[in-house]
């Protein structure tokens, strides 16, 4: 390296919707620390995708700006081989000192991770958890509605999920210590997947009692018998058996989910501080952004799946914030932008020359304000064709009988019926179109329709819209169907 190459964080919760931030005009919202770097410092774009609304077929795109369909990164059982890109292990051997310190869901737990990070940091607290501090007491009776709601409510001492709610903290305060103690003669990269807002959905004080449930947004009701909707909602729904719940206790759910938005930006702002007191702020380089969404209630049901791609689920918070020798107009941006942006925009940002056909698209242009579009349109896929059983997740040995706590996503997933059916979602300012093979296709006017009620796949008069954007979908799979190796095979 011939320059001084910036340091840099990736602060990446899990299953953050990318409605929950107050700068984006959610007054039910309290996320002051990322609220202050957007207006001052960073840029915050509305309309950030991923590529898969499940964690690691999402994770495996944005680590290497590959879309899932490209190796088939469809499934948490199918994470990243040692032949495939990954951000990580590129900085690691373009001079970078890379601490992960969080969940994983990107490559086997039984990879070799120092090909990918100089440090693998694992709290103590977590490797102490066990039964007493992770328990299901906290579910209710299995005949009720709230047994499959992932409800946990306040964190109290006792509280089955107090193993849970305390994973995120041994990994901030890792960060932090690394932070005090960044090695002199590398530049620093954090990595810090962390838990949260993942359900159950459980905080402590003081972010329990810090969302106000009057301001909270009108929850998204699903049309009568889930007409127009995929069928995997609604047989998601018919398990999970929320219909019943009073407006009152989905508000407490859903306040309970922003209050862990507000831990993590708490936890985000103590990153922060420590780059401060190093002195190194200025020279740092952060990205906040989540693998996906939840639907936190909409549609009367709760965490996610792996083939819907409402905006509650496909969309994600994405702020950026980069180094003060970089030119910098901070903001919202509402252009269209993808996950898989996320490893073009460091390339750039270091001057790496990637070594692998990738498809993101650097995002500096438009956080210097120098360009206001990015994309035309935006890309989301999962499922799985009929007959194959290895993308069912069977793996999941103790999720599959009724009763487990993912048992309602994982039964559907085992359907041969169209609930899981392969699918993929085009998405542009206006409009967006999902094409599913068994069963009825999606179309929303996102102007008249934001919330993705009113399925109008078969109104005439937008026979046109839709087939432009199944053009566009075409043009996206010739242009992204494959990659070839950057290096050829000795031939002769």
């Amino acid at each position: 390296m011939t320059k001084k190459q910036p340091h840099i964080i990736i602060f990446n919760p899990d299953q953050w919707r990318s409605d929950v931030m107050g700068h984006l005009g959610n007054q039910a919202a309290v996320t002051p620390n990322l609220d202050a770097l957007v207006e001052n410092e960073g840029v915050s774009f509305e309309n950030a995708y991923c590529q898969n609304p499940v964690c690691t077929p999402s994770r495996c795109s944005f680590m290497s700006g590959w879309y899932p369909h490209v190796k088939g990164n469809r499934t948490i059982f199918h994470m990243m081989q040692p032949e495939d890109p990954v951000l990580l292990r590129t900085l690691k051997q373009n001079g970078y000192h890379v601490w992960w310190g969080g969940k994983n869901d990107l490559i086997p737990q039984n990879a070799d991770f120092s090909e990918y990070c100089d440090e693998k940091f694992v709290p103590e607290q977590t490797m102490k958890l066990t039964s007493a501090t992770l328990n299901d007491s906290w579910r209710g009776e299995s005949d009720s509605p709230d047994y499959y709601s992932f409800y946990g409510g306040k964190l109290e001492e006792g509280h089955g999920l107090q193993g849970f709610a305390d994973y995120d903290w041994g990994y901030i305060h890792g960060a932090i210590e690394r932070i005090k103690n960044a090695p002199e003669d590398k530049p620093l990269c954090i990595y810090l997947p962390l838990m949260y807002p993942h359900p159950p959905y459980v905080v402590e004080e003081p972010w329990f009692s810090m969302i106000d449930r009057d301001k909270l947004p009108e929850r998204v009701k699903p049309p009568e018998n889930f007409e127009g909707k995929p069928s995997m909602l609604k047989g998601i729904a018919d398990i999970q058996n929320m219909e019943s719940w009073p407006e009152e206790k989905w508000d407490e759910l859903r306040a309970t989910y922003y209050g862990m938005c507000a831990r993590v930006d708490h936890q985000f702002g103590m990153i922060m501080d420590a780059l401060k007191e190093k002195g190194i702020y200025d020279d740092t380089a952060i990205f906040f952004f989540s693998d996906h969404g939840d639907y936190t209630g909409d549609f009367n049901i709760v965490e996610k799946n792996q083939n819907t791609f409402e905006d509650s689920l496909s969309g994600v918070p994405f702020i950026v914030k980069l180094p003060s020798s970089h030119k910098v107009e901070p903001g919202v941006r509402d252009a269209l932008v993808e996950l898989i942006d996320f490893p073009a925009t460091v390339e750039d940002l270091v001057g790496i020359e990637p070594e692998h056909t990738h498809f993101g698209k650097s995002l500096i242009p438009i956080i210097a304000g120098e360009v206001n579009e990015h994309r035309d349109a935006v890309f989301c896929q999962g499922g799985r064709l009929q007959g194959e059983t290895h993308c069912m997740e069977l793996e999941a040995t103790d999720q599959q009988q009724p009763g487990a706590l993912y048992y309602p996503r994982l039964k559907m997933q085992r359907s041969e019926g169209p609930e899981h059916t392969k699918a993929i979602m085009v998405r542009t300012k206006d409009y967006k179109y999902v094409k599913r093979l068994y069963e009825q296709d999606e179309f929303y006017d996102l102007i008249e329709d934001p919330n993705e009620v009113e399925n109008r796949i078969n109104e005439q008069k937008y026979a046109d819209v839709i087939a432009a954007l199944k053009e566009k979908l075409l043009t996206f799979y010739v242009e992204t169907s494959d990659v070839v190796r950057h290096k050829p095979d000795v031939r002769f």
